[in-house]
């Protein structure tokens, strides 16, 4: 916090949005990925064709798809988050723990079957 006496809400935004813009304004190129429904489920059926997909909603579920070797996908996980697959096989990523509360952003690196998170701006 640059001023903690003198803090500006942010109202005009939503936060998905707001990672987003600040991703952007750091030389990142998304595309966003849209969830196969209201509850936050996403299959990643290709590689991004930018740096990153960056998520629509919060995540309960994300499946990398057969043939999908790479990707980076950035999300905020879901309060119901439920973890990763690979080809429908369930994946226990490594990296960073995942805080199951809506706001944090992480940063999932899908390369050869194996998932590693990161964990942004902390």
């Amino acid at each position: 916090m640059i001023n903690t006496k003198r803090i500006v809400q942010v109202a005009a935004i939503d936060l998905l949005s707001l990672y987003a813009l600040i991703l952007k304004v750091a030389g990142k190129t998304l595309t966003i990925a849209v969830s196969t429904d209201v509850l936050g489920d996403y299959e990643i059926e290709e590689a991004p064709s930018t740096d990153a997909y960056i998520a629509d909603q919060p995540v309960k579920t994300m499946d990398f798809a057969t043939g999908v070797s790479t990707a980076d996908v950035y999300f905020v996980a879901d309060y119901d988050f439920a973890g990763f697959t690979v080809n429908g096989a369930a994946v226990t990523p490594t990296g960073d723990e995942i805080a199951a509360d809506g706001r944090s952003l992480y940063l999932a690196s899908l390369s050869s079957g194996a998932i590693t998170i990161t964990a942004q701006g902390v």
